[in-house]
């Protein structure tokens, strides 16, 4: 069997094999789109393929809806011209359950896959007809929070920003200038109104996207580039609207095992194909079962019900919460202990993790005891539901190959929020920090970590962070087996009363002492991690 639209016209194959077919007529589905679109994506990835298109067929399944997604890659044209185009745009959504049990579906809702290179003319074309479309609704995008950036690492503006700025919007090489060059071509067709909406896994996303677009549309109607009214446009949200979001969904690289899954049905075609930019792409798609998407309800041109494709909309101080809710209580700061942790017990599975007697009750009692009397509610997701979901289904699910040595990736980055606003937020209720116990530990075991030496005495790679090279000399005099309570104690005595390695000066606060306790504990000798885990937890 292949996966295209020949391949599809033998239905009771895939049918005996377990596969949900679209139940839509996808030809007069793609009919529409292209004649009338409605809604557009930024981001042709995994995580797409995983959630907004999988929304769509649902919505189109229901008779919700009647037209796709016209998908739009603009960093790696080759998953267009590789992987989408090859297999008519159709796509296979492996579902990865907690039970053991696999849900196959053949993904037909991307109506249209398009380049978004301003070098084609007959890509760029098509798309400035589709952005003056008066039927266009919505734009969404998952191109990843560095997408939005017009500086590099060192805050200098990237020099195809520079020159688009210059430029102009008729032929734009960066990512946002095309994007506001499309934005350019609706206000020129009639000022017509469209929701931008950021999907990407960041904080206030939709501030990030406007901030990028604007930019562009000021640089261009200062220098004559083009027409005052367009900065006017983009800062009027009854026009155009840069709306809030929280996406969480976990969709990792097209797995092995998967692949061999599908083989097994007889399904041609199924190779990795990996682009000339180091994209892994393949026709399918491996993703967990949960999945959260909750987006200020703020689109001026209407918009399709995604409601009912289970979508949550609300206003933007919810959005907020939700995040915060996510993000410093009932998932990150869990998946974060159980990183470091992880690497120094030698683990490369979170989900074998979950396993681990003394693991699973740091986790827990850092969500349900000390997390949970302080969390932000937002009352359109109950948040013990959700850190529910997370400890029972979602991290102990043995199909989700996630790795602790990925999620230890930036963890000077992630702390002061995961952890800090906890803290903060049992100062400001009045509540006594010191009956936090197992954030410190995490403190304690990321200093642990830095040192690079696992609990047997092996040395691993640190993950990926912008802090090591500052930290790791601050640590150099750690000997473990031989440092005394002391001395180690003064080696991370100025660290802890960093606000922002910590989100919080941990002096101030009452837990530097309980930090260094722990942490001289963890590099007594080998073994030390875990007989203090099982000491504490």
């Amino acid at each position: 069997m292949k996966l295209d639209n020949e391949g599809l016209k033998n239905a009771e194959e895939w049918k005996k094999r377990n596969y949900r077919l679209p139940e839509y007529d996808r030809d007069e589905m793609i009919r529409k789109t292209k004649a009338e679109p409605m809604w557009v994506h930024f981001g042709a990835g995994n995580i797409f393929r995983a959630f907004q298109a999988a929304v769509a067929q649902d919505l189109l399944n229901k008779g919700v809806i009647d037209k796709g997604i016209t998908v739009v890659e603009g960093f790696d044209y080759e998953i267009v011209e590789k992987m989408y185009r090859p297999h008519d745009d159709l796509s296979i959504l492996v579902t990865l359950k907690a039970d053991g049990n696999v849900e196959k579906t053949v993904i037909g809702s991307i109506a249209e896959s398009c380049i978004l290179d301003s070098a084609n003319e007959a890509e760029f074309d098509r798309l400035k007809e589709i952005f003056r479309s008066d039927s266009l609704m919505l734009s969404t995008f998952t191109i990843t929070e560095k997408g939005y950036s017009l500086h590099d690492g060192k805050g200098e503006l990237l020099k195809a920003v520079s020159e688009d700025f210059k430029n102009g919007p008729g032929k734009p090489s960066s990512y946002i200038g095309k994007v506001a060059a499309l934005l350019y071509e609706r206000y020129m067709a009639g000022k017509k109104p469209i929701a931008m909406v950021s999907t990407d896994n960041c904080s206030h996303n939709g501030d990030k996207l406007y901030n990028a677009v604007n930019a562009f549309a000021k640089e261009w109607t200062e220098n004559g580039k083009a027409e005052k009214g367009f900065l006017d446009y983009i800062n009027d949200n009854s026009k155009v609207s840069f709306p809030w979001s929280m996406i969480d969904k976990i969709t990792p690289r097209p797995d092995p095992t998967v692949e061999e899954l599908l083989k097994k049905d007889d399904i041609e075609g199924l190779e990795n194909v990996i682009t000339s930019k180091n994209t892994y792409v393949a026709p399918f798609v491996n993703a967990e079962e949960c999945e959260y998407l909750v987006i200020e309800d703020l689109f001026p041109n209407k918009r399709p019900k995604l409601e009912e494709g289970g979508l949550i909309f609300t206003d933007k101080e919810t959005v907020d919460k939700v995040e915060r809710m996510k993000v410093c209580t009932c998932l990150n700061p869990l998946h974060t202990a159980l990183a470091v942790y992880g690497c120094l017990l030698g683990y490369t599975k979170i989900s074998d993790e979950m396993k681990d007697e003394e693991l699973k009750k740091l986790v827990m009692g850092i969500g349900y005891k000390e997390g949970l009397p302080v969390v932000t509610d937002p009352k359109v997701i109950d948040p013990g539901e959700f850190i529910d979901t997370v400890v029972n289904v979602r991290i102990p699910n043995p199909f989700m190959p996630d790795t602790p040595q990925r999620i230890a990736t930036d963890t000077s980055q992630k702390i002061p929020i995961r952890y800090g606003e906890t803290i903060k937020n049992y100062m400001a209720s009045g509540k006594d920090v010191k009956e936090l116990k197992l954030i410190p530990l995490v403190f304690a075991g990321w200093l642990r970590y830095l040192l690079g030496i696992d609990d047997k005495g092996n040395e691993y790679e640190l993950s990926p962070d912008p802090m090591i090279d500052t930290l790791k000399p601050k640590l150099s005099c750690i000997k473990i087996g031989e440092t005394d309570e002391k001395e180690a104690g003064d080696a991370i005595d100025l660290l802890l009363s960093d606000e922002k390695l910590f989100g919080t000066d941990l002096k101030k606060a009452g837990l530097s002492d309980l930090v260094k306790s722990y942490f001289a504990e963890l590099i007594s000798g080998e073994g030390a991690v875990r007989s203090t885990l099982k000491k504490y937890v």
